[in-house]
């Protein structure tokens, strides 16, 4: 990957409202087919994906998430935007972290909750727009905004809660798809307004937060049946002084 970084780093081995005009349509079963980035930001259209069988996004944790764990400490408070069925929130208590795992889709939470259970770790969940969301004060040592892609109102307005809710000292880690990804079949919103990028991230974060590492490239995705295979991505680092 590609991109610069300040400071120095251990070395390491979805959500928003209708924006878009689309047609809906009907499938082979008679039910009615959002058009896909409608889909992919109403909330029902998200409960619907969630109640089926298995985990959309898989069991395992985003791999760039996982790869920080250099950075984590026990006891540290996290919360993990558009955590949908729980994977990256449980693996973050599951290194003994307090974790907040935020969604709108309440299907998705209760998968959550029970994949806590499952692993025996604690997790506390939110049903929430995270662009309305009340954001509190300098309440998280980690914030965990994984492939949450919104539009660009929102964008901002979930970008100016992660800031206010983040402590001195706290960290945000990102992954999210780029316009490269148009054309790959790896996951992500057809919508480029609802992409990010490295400007994007300069723009909405960095005026607070000092970059540790931000890069953008082509990564490996093997997360459930809906991200795999090669896919472009903004990958970033940030920290609060303090």
């Amino acid at each position: 990957m590609r991109g610069g970084a300040s400071g120095r780093a251990p070395r390491r081995g979805r959500h928003g409202r209708p924006r878009t005009a689309g047609t809906a349509g009907t499938g082979a079963d008679g039910r009615q087919r959002l058009p896909p980035d409608r889909a992919m930001s109403d909330a029902a259209a998200w409960d619907a994906r969630y109640a089926g069988e298995g985990f959309q996004f898989g069991e395992a944790p985003n791999r760039y998430l996982e790869s920080l764990a250099p950075w984590l400490r026990p006891g540290m408070r996290a919360l993990a935007v558009g955590d949908g069925e729980g994977r990256n929130g449980v693996w973050l208590a599951a290194q003994g972290l307090r974790v907040t795992s935020l969604d709108w889709s309440a299907v998705g939470l209760a998968k959550a909750r029970a994949l806590a259970a499952r692993r025996g770790v604690t997790l506390e969940t939110v049903v929430a727009d995270a662009a309305r969301w009340d954001w509190p004060a300098a309440a998280y040592d980690l914030i965990a905004w994984i492939f949450v892609h919104l539009p660009p109102a929102d964008r901002h307005a979930a970008a100016q809660g992660a800031l206010r809710a983040l402590a001195p000292g706290g960290m945000l880690a990102l992954e999210c798809f780029t316009p490269a990804q148009e054309g790959r079949r790896s996951g992500g919103p057809k919508d480029v307004s609802l992409l990010w990028s490295r400007t994007i991230v300069e723009a909405e974060f960095c005026g607070a937060l000092e970059i540790v590492e931000l890069l953008e490239g082509t990564v490996l995705l093997d997360e459930g049946p809906r991200h795999q295979g090669h896919a472009e991505v903004v990958r970033a680092l940030l920290r609060r002084p303090g």
